[in-house]
């Protein structure tokens, strides 16, 4: 079994990078001379994907046209999030209606993803499949982030994730997911969370513990550490 398409979110406003976003959306930040997208688009051709679904909305004709003139070897499908911009659980599941895949690899591409990640997302694609899981989460221990600000997420015990007063690990912005955890859903404005929030209600929110340094582009106090 394989995953054949990654999804890379690149819709948002990237207010909390402001002023540096109010030109420049936030995908195309340079971070040491190479930007998050195209940072993001070596590691997802690094594990051998070769098809990508990009959702836009802020800016999005900037990264329309950047892709057009990188001119990659992928197969690179970008989609707009339309009139309103459809949160993060709508921007997923408006890719995937674009798409005949069962499952697919999400990625935001605010976390500055690198060759280490390769092993850990075999080692996921393989509890994934195995297990006939329909969401899998990539976490990491909140002493892992360089950013020691953010918060915990979930808890995570034996692969399930959870939700409490204080939890330990922090979602890197990786999952792999079915479409069928969409089939409920009549809206088309919503975020993950929802969806997330559901699957832990009944015990099918999954997770794999990342051992990489997790390091992620906040604000600009991170831009600035990162650079």
């Amino acid at each position: 079994m394989k995953i054949n398409t990654a999804l890379i979110l690149c819709a948002g406003y990237g207010k909390r990078l402001s002023p540096i976003t109010d030109n420049v959306p936030k995908p195309l930040l340079k971070v040491k001379n190479l930007n998050l997208l195209d940072n993001t688009l070596k590691y997802v051709e690094s594990i051998g994907i070769a098809k990508i679904k990009i959702n836009t909305f802020y800016l999005g004709d900037q990264i329309k046209d950047y892709i057009k003139k990188k001119n990659y070897s992928l197969e690179i499908d970008i989609i707009n999030d339309g009139k309103k911009i459809l949160d993060t659980g709508g921007g997923i599941y408006n890719l995937i209606k674009n798409s005949k895949e069962q499952d697919f690899l999400t990625l935001n591409p605010d976390t500055l993803w690198n060759s280490n990640y390769i092993k850990t997302f075999n080692q996921m694609k393989k509890f994934y499949f195995k297990n006939n899981v329909k969401n899998l989460l990539m976490v990491v221990k909140k002493n892992k982030s360089l950013d020691i600000r953010l918060k915990g997420d979930f808890n995570l015990n034996d692969y399930k994730l959870s939700k409490e007063e204080n939890n330990e690990y922090i979602y890197t912005g990786c999952q792999i997911l079915n479409r069928q955890i969409f089939s409920s859903i009549k809206k088309s404005i919503f975020s993950m969370n929802e969806v997330w929030d559901d699957l832990l209600n009944r015990q099918e929110l999954y997770g794999h513990e990342s051992s990489n340094d997790f390091l992620h582009l906040t604000d600009i106090e991170m831009f600035e550490k990162l650079n």
